[in-house]
């Protein structure tokens, strides 16, 4: 059964303002460091990865239905892509605790200028 649905589409120029401006701060803040270390892997393009995944937790909290408010924290949230590029949600802390037995789907897509995600969650 379907418990939620939420999707994000973002301005990667927003996100890379972000980052160019707040540094490690944002960064810390929002990502996890295996996020960081995926992102930054692809140099020149590594917004384009930032903003698909700052728009997973964001579709994320929205499926969840708290928005990014009421103990909603963007680094307890990840993305982590299989070897066959497909990505993941993984949970931590509060989310995990909450969240953990649930089923989480995420669907990622990006141009040079947008990111989108879909999330779906499920329960048994």
């Amino acid at each position: 059964m379907i418990y939620g649905i939420g999707t994000d589409i973002i301005e990667v120029e927003r996100i890379k303002d972000a980052i160019q401006k707040y540094g490690p701060r944002f960064l810390n803040r929002i990502y996890t460091k295996v996020e960081q270390e995926y992102c930054e892997s692809f140099n020149e393009n590594k917004f384009l990865h930032y903003a698909a995944r700052f728009a997973a937790k964001e579709s994320f909290s929205k499926a969840i239905g708290t928005g990014i408010t009421q103990g909603f924290k963007f680094n307890e949230i990840g993305v982590v892509n299989q070897s066959n590029g497909k990505p993941n949600i993984v949970l931590y802390g509060g989310l995990l605790q909450k969240w953990g037995e649930y089923k989480i789907q995420v669907s990622l897509s990006h141009t040079q200028t947008n990111a989108v995600a879909f999330i779906t969650i499920e329960k048994d």
